[in-house]
């Protein structure tokens, strides 16, 4: 049984295309390329998530010790961007294919304004033919402002854009249920539901060049399928891979789609990290909100403040003992929650349309 999915994102980690020595792996890139137009020729739509602008501007310039890691990762994302675009852009030429740029932050998740201008950008390109290259943009994203690592901006494009599906390469067969180096440790096939606790089976080891470990692909992963989106983690050092996961050949890791949720709920379900304010609800204003039953954050239930923010940004919803129910946003700023904190007959801080709810 092959996948047959209309909308995919594809997100290709910098251990796949960087070689050993810290250069770009053209050759792979250029096998990535071609697998990717055969995709687009069956008619599917594709969002492409690539790293390796770093790697990119190393093999362009030499930089000394002597300068911070911060602006040297500056530097070489900057000059390496422009060649990684270029070798994406001669390589999809020779299909007739047209690629475009798009360098994100977290700061354009964070306002829904900012998400729906880049969902337009991005839904414009698609409607065009275009296949969107999508990379953080690490000449301004430094320390608070990055994504944990591309996986993440992956997860969020995907919902963003309501794909079916999201494919991400690593240098790994998929998440392994031991020590992948140990025999007698294999791929985990297929993960469905939820609360599987991947920390107890996946190593630690960060990747040589990634950001990201396996944990935090899990992680992501999970949230991403439990909003109805399959995810499939696998080897894209192996020829072919691509289209042998869409025909379910390889040996990888499938995350099997669970429930479909909206759009604004997508959004809002990705958005932890980007929240800045919260709100401490008592054990009523809980139980009412996770009961199955839509329900709208009322003052009533708030016991306190206890972060600012302003009309329209999220906040972070947590039970009396500090634990996290929800994101939210706000219909109005912490100012007036403080003035109607407790009080009945009060309009909803957080209308149940923009709730979500953990888990």
């Amino acid at each position: 049984m092959s996948f047959n999915y209309r909308r995919v994102i594809i997100k290709v980690g910098s251990n796949v295309i960087t070689r050993a020595d810290g250069f770009p792996d053209t050759e792979r890139i250029a096998h990535l390329v071609d697998q990717i137009a055969a995709i687009k020729k069956q008619g599917k739509q594709v969002i492409l998530v690539s790293s390796g602008a770093v790697a990119s501007g190393r093999s362009l310039i030499t930089v000394s010790d002597k300068n911070d890691a911060v602006a040297t990762r500056q530097l070489l994302a900057s000059i390496g961007q422009v060649k990684l675009i270029n070798t994406y852009s001669q390589l999809f030429d020779k299909f007739g294919i047209l690629c475009s740029q798009v360098l994100v932050t977290k700061e354009d998740f964070r306002d829904r304004l900012h998400y729906l201008n880049m969902r337009n950008c991005l839904e414009i390109l698609l409607q065009h033919e275009v296949i969107p290259v999508v990379n953080e943009n690490d000449v301004v994203s430094v320390t608070e402002l990055m994504f944990t690592d591309n996986d993440e901006l992956a997860g969020l494009i995907a919902s963003m854009l309501n794909a079916e599906a999201l494919i991400i390469l690593s240098n790994v067969d998929g998440i392994y249920d031991g020590d992948p180096k140990l025999p007698g440790s294999a791929v985990i096939q297929e993960v469905t539901g939820e609360g599987v606790d991947f920390s107890s089976f996946v190593s630690t080891g960060r990747s040589q060049f990634g950001r990201g470990g396996m944990i935090t692909k899990s992680t992501m992963a999970q949230k991403t399928a439990q909003l109805g989106i399959a995810v499939h983690i696998a080897n894209g050092t192996k020829d072919d891979i691509l289209t042998d996961v869409l025909a379910n050949k390889a040996i990888h890791t499938h995350f099997v789609p669970t429930k479909k949720a909206s759009g604004k709920k997508k959004w809002l379900a990705h958005s932890e990290n980007a929240a800045t304010g919260a709100v401490q609800v008592n054990e009523g204003a809980k139980t009412v909100l996770i009961s199955s039953k839509a329900s709208s954050l009322l003052p009533v239930g708030i016991i306190k403040v206890l972060a600012d923010f302003k009309k329209g940004e999220i906040i972070k919803i947590v039970d009396e003992d500090h634990k996290l129910i929800g994101l939210g946003l706000a219909e109005y700023g912490a100012e007036k929650a403080r003035e109607f904190t407790g009080k009945k007959n009060q309009r909803a801080l957080v209308h149940y349309d923009y709730l979500y709810l953990q888990g």
